[in-house]
């Protein structure tokens, strides 16, 4: 059986601060999409 992938990105410093107010106000309609597909990407491997 395949083992998930751990995902290891952690966000520092500047880049943290700009994917936070991005994600509190997205720009456009392809950000918000992005950021649902990532939340629900993000809770499919939480088991």
């Amino acid at each position: 059986m395949a083992k998930p992938i751990e995902l290891g990105l952690v966000l520092e410093g500047e880049d943290a601060k700009v994917f936070l107010e991005n994600e509190k106000r997205p720009a456009t309609k392809k950000q918000i999409e992005l950021f649902k597909e990532a939340k629900l990407m993000y809770k499919r491997i939480r088991f």
